[in-house]
């Protein structure tokens, strides 16, 4: 159940739980530091998420595995989030089938 609380800390509070209890943005892979997931109802080209604690990225999966863009992270961190999605691509691709109804 949800629980909204007013102030600033209240829009995190609730951002962080609709992501922990994947209301909207399921968790597909967690590795090390990486979170990949999917944002519900966001465009429909193949993609996923890569939450960081430096940053983030978003990969598209098709047609090829590609950067898309990102944020904060670094030249080494990217190359870590791509071979993260590479080893468990087909399992993030039925999650989005899954998850989507594709």
């Amino acid at each position: 159940m949800l629980r909204l609380v007013s102030g600033s800390q209240g829009v995190g509070a609730l951002v962080r739980h609709i992501a922990d209890n994947n209301l909207m943005a399921p968790t597909v892979v967690r590795e090390g530091p990486f979170r990949l997931f999917f944002f519900s109802r966001e465009e429909p080209r193949m993609h996923v998420h890569v939450a960081h604690p430096d940053g983030e990225a978003k990969f598209w999966l098709e047609p090829s595995v590609a950067l898309a863009c990102h944020v904060g992270l670094t030249p080494k961190e990217l190359s870590a989030a791509e071979e993260i999605i590479l080893r468990h691509l087909q399992e993030i691709k039925n999650a989005w089938y899954q998850h989507f109804g594709c």
